[in-house]
């Protein structure tokens, strides 16, 4: 994690104490380094806000990290392919990570992929928080939870289209009787 040491995510837990019991409430706002989803599709853009509301708390282990993260998504709609702005559409994800003590019983028991460990005391949020909001957004993003999509015959948007709106389609079968019929009535 040394690269990682002027990250706005990696938290200083030395405050904390190594005592179990003893809490810290935090809060934050980082900037999104990078977008969080999928771009495109449905993601908290880059340069976006991230409001972070945590408790850090000294257990046994290490240290217990709860809390909420607030941002911001933009995207496209998946039925009507509208733009899904920022300005109206937040996540607000829970997260809970336990970041194990260097020589504790967890570390020592568990795959380094299982659970978090502390690194010089300190713990890297990003990742925890990146979880929870990308498994927390929708596959298929609507604008709106009533969203009509686009028509499948020529495109339009159904909400700009109306009620009235179809399209006449002729059995392949029936063509060339038609064609015949339309000709000798034109004529």
């Amino acid at each position: 994690m040394p690269e990682q040491r002027n990250s706005p995510w990696v938290l200083d837990t030395r405050e904390l104490g190594r005592r179990p019991g003893l809490s810290r409430k935090l809060e934050r706002v980082i900037e999104a380094q990078s977008p969080i989803g999928v771009e495109g599709v449905i993601a908290v853009p880059k340069g976006a806000k991230v409001e972070l509301d945590m408790l850090l708390e000294s257990v046994v282990e290490g240290v217990l990290v709860t809390g909420t993260a607030l941002a911001p998504v933009a995207g496209e709609c998946a039925r009507c392919l509208d733009p899904i702005s920022p300005e109206d559409n937040d996540i607000e994800v829970e997260f809970t990570e336990l970041f194990a003590y260097p020589d504790s019983i967890t570390e020592e028991t568990t795959d380094s992929d299982e659970v978090f460990r502390l690194v010089d005391d300190k713990v890297d949020l990003e990742p925890v928080v990146r979880d929870a909001i990308v498994l927390a957004l929708p596959a298929a993003p609507l604008c709106r939870d009533d969203c009509p999509g686009l028509c499948p015959e020529c495109g339009g948007r159904w909400a700009d289209l109306g009620p009235d709106h179809r399209h006449e389609t002729i059995d392949p079968r029936w063509a060339a009787l038609t064609e015949r019929f339309h000709t000798d009535r034109d004529a």
